[in-house]
């Protein structure tokens, strides 16, 4: 188990949303306030280290997290992933947690599983839909070298595929990409 208060929660916001369109994806309204404040809330019982958004061209407040910008986006998911992990090792932290900020129904339970289930210092624990792993995923500070090393737009896929999977409804999971997305997402609430 790692403990929260060890650990380094980063937020990503810095992506293109190229299939969006033209609007701050982030920024869209959900149920009265921007997409991206939802994980934001849903998580700021957790007492973690600190908190970190890597942000990139998005108009969102994100009260309490440091905004690191991502000068690259265009260069895939990798750089925010490698500016997570320098932050984290920069505060010394014990573990890195990643949530999307496009992922507005994760909630703090699941973020809490993911750390109980952080068994060793090199350990690599992912959410799941049952079928397939996603973020957020938590690396302890063991895979932060790899993170750092890390280039083009898969982020830490591979390590999140070899890592341990901790199961969660798949409404929990979804990440809105399209204005379809989020159309969907509207419906469900």
């Amino acid at each position: 188990m790692v403990d929260a208060s060890r650990t380094l929660l980063a937020l990503l916001a810095a992506g293109r949303s190229e299939r969006f369109g033209p609007e701050d994806k982030l920024a869209a309204d959900f149920l009265g306030r921007p997409l991206a404040s939802h994980v934001a809330t849903a998580l700021e019982a957790v007492p973690f280290l600190a908190r970190v958004a890597i942000v990139s061209g998005t108009g969102v407040a994100f009260p309490g997290y440091r905004r690191i910008e991502n000068p690259a986006p265009d260069a895939g998911l990798s750089g925010s992933v490698r500016l997570a992990a320098q932050a984290a090792r920069d505060c010394g932290a014990a573990a890195l947690l990643i949530a999307l900020a496009d992922m507005p129904r994760v909630t703090a339970v699941q973020i809490l599983r993911l750390l109980d289930a952080a068994q060793t210092a090199d350990a690599v624990v992912a959410s799941s839909d049952g079928a397939r792993p996603s973020p957020p995923a938590l690396f302890a500070a063991g895979r932060f070298a790899e993170l750092l090393a890390l280039e083009g737009d898969h982020g830490a896929r591979a390590l999140i595929q070899g890592g341990v999977h901790i199961v969660t409804s798949p409404q929990e999971l979804i990440d809105i990409d399209t204005p379809e997305d989020l159309a969907r997402l509207r419906a469900l609430a």
